[in-house]
């Protein structure tokens, strides 16, 4: 395994005749998977932006109306994507039979910033169909952990293992500083670095010269602290041999066909929305003046033999019921709601916004499974870099509740289920919202609490659930 670090000549020939399974072998096979997904991120990317190809129209007529098809686009494919990831906010971790969320996991958690970077994370996963978590061990307490792209890491699994045994990981990159292209390859017991010149526009992974010349030939590769490989895909609706799926990858050709139609509406305004005049039998001398129309002015001739008239307006309401329709059809496959696309509600009560939404909330709990078990591996291994001790069981991810209620709906229900006995009071705080380091600070509020003021918020307690409090006779 070291024989890597002490040949810094002669690499690339190396690579070329690599075994199956040698860190050379797995540096090409890595770079070529992440080279062969980049026009397939980049597409979902411009797709999210709104920058879509122009709709098509014959060649001859490109030209003149490339302004028109310019302002054809209108980017739904942004509001798809935003509507669920807006509503995906991770707030703690739980370990098995504790209550209270995890302290020593969520102090990681909001060291590395991931508050914001996580959102990051889940809102490339949701446009490119994954992103990636990287662990790195630092000699603290509190491990690096980091957001990737999916066009700068990838992870291989171990064949028949249903995508869970990662067997090797890549991540790749540029330096500004130098301009050589970097490559950090993962594996379970070892991590190797290697570098190369950036190369110029595209090139084939296999005829890339990787170099380890600049690289301190006793520094690498060095034995990986954590026994696994500390990169972990963060898949969006993963499917079991393809891994994830961008929630873009099958409406964007509904986008393309409204980018059309709103294509031809626009032109059929300049040239067909305004009525058309005609006239017959008109002299037609060169001292003529020619036709001066307006609505306070009269068009008059001496010849008999005229006639005037125009043809009727290009009616432009089928475009906007086509549009209408496709815009339907993103609604129903993505389940964004119809409202947030068309913009516009009238007269929709409660009940019925509630279940305008519950396909939107449905899927937003559908992903925070594969988000959360993501999330809860990283910060396993980013615990045993921090030394902490393992837990008995797997961690519980915390998200909040991804359907919008008023804040009496939600307060009212939580009463109820505490009076009940469905929930106890920490659940019932969960429940109505209130993040887990709020929680935690109520709670300890409430430990230290003088036992007469503890007393009263008790009674007070029992007061508002409609029960009697315990011991108050």
């Amino acid at each position: 395994m070291t024989e890597l670090a002490v040949r810094p000549l002669g690499l690339a020939n190396a690579l070329q005749d690599a075994a199956v399974g040698s860190p050379e072998w797995w540096l090409r096979r890595l770079h070529r998977e992440i080279v062969n997904r980049r026009p397939m991120l980049d597409l979902f990317d411009a797709y999210y932006r709104g920058d879509h190809p122009l709709p098509w129209l014959a060649p001859q007529a490109r030209n003149e109306f490339r302004r028109v098809l310019q302002m054809a686009r209108a980017n739904y494919m942004g509001l798809v994507v935003d509507a669920m990831v807006e509503r995906l906010a991770l707030e703690g971790f739980r370990l098995a039979g504790a209550d209270a969320a995890d302290e020593d996991t969520w102090r990681i958690w909001k060291a590395n910033n991931l508050d914001e970077d996580f959102d990051q994370g889940l809102l490339e996963a949701a446009i490119g169909g994954a992103a990636y978590t990287l662990v790195q061990p630092n000699g603290t307490d509190t491990p690096d952990v980091f957001i990737e792209h999916a066009s700068q890491a990838v992870v291989a699994y171990v064949p028949g293992s249903n995508r869970r045994l990662r067997a090797a990981g890549l991540k790749l990159w540029v330096d500004d500083w130098t301009g050589r292209l970097n490559a950090t390859l993962y594996l379970p017991g070892w991590i190797y670095k290697f570098s190369a010149p950036k190369p110029n526009g595209e090139v084939r992974p296999e005829s890339l010269i990787w170099d380890a010349r600049e690289l301190p030939a006793e520094t690498w590769p060095v034995v990986n602290p954590l026994g696994a490989v500390p990169l972990i895909e963060v898949a969006n609706n993963p499917r079991l041999l393809t891994g994830g799926v961008s929630e873009l990858a099958d409406v964007i050709d509904v986008q393309d066909r409204i980018n059309k139609t709103l294509a031809d509406r626009l032109i059929t305004q300049d040239f067909g929305a305004f009525p058309q005049k005609w006239a017959t039998g008109y002299p037609d001398d060169e001292g003529d003046e020619p036709f001066d129309v307006g609505r306070d002015r009269l068009v008059a001739t001496d010849v008999a033999e005229t006639k005037f008239g125009q043809w009727d307006a290009a009616p432009l309401d089928p475009y906007s019921a086509a549009k209408r329709e496709d815009v339907k059809d993103i609604a129903s496959r993505t389940r964004t709601p119809a409202q947030y696309l068309l913009g516009e509600m009238s007269n929709v009560n409660g009940e019925t916004l509630k279940a305008s939404e519950s396909g939107l909330v449905a899927k937003c709990r559908q992903r925070m499974r594969p988000f959360g078990g993501s999330a809860v591996e990283t910060m396993m291994l980013a615990r045993r870099a921090a030394n902490l001790p393992a837990p008995d069981a797997r961690m519980e991810s915390l998200w909040r509740n991804p359907e919008f209620r008023t804040e009496g709906e939600t307060t009212d229900a939580a009463v109820k289920q505490l009076a009940s006995g469905l929930r106890d009071l920490r659940a019932a705080r969960e429940f109505v919202g209130i993040s887990q380091t709020a929680i935690a600070e109520m709670e300890k509020r409430e430990a230290t609490m003088d036992p007469v003021a503890e007393r009263i918020a008790r009674e007070f307690q029992a007061g508002i659930a409609g029960a009697p409090a315990p011991g108050n006779g």
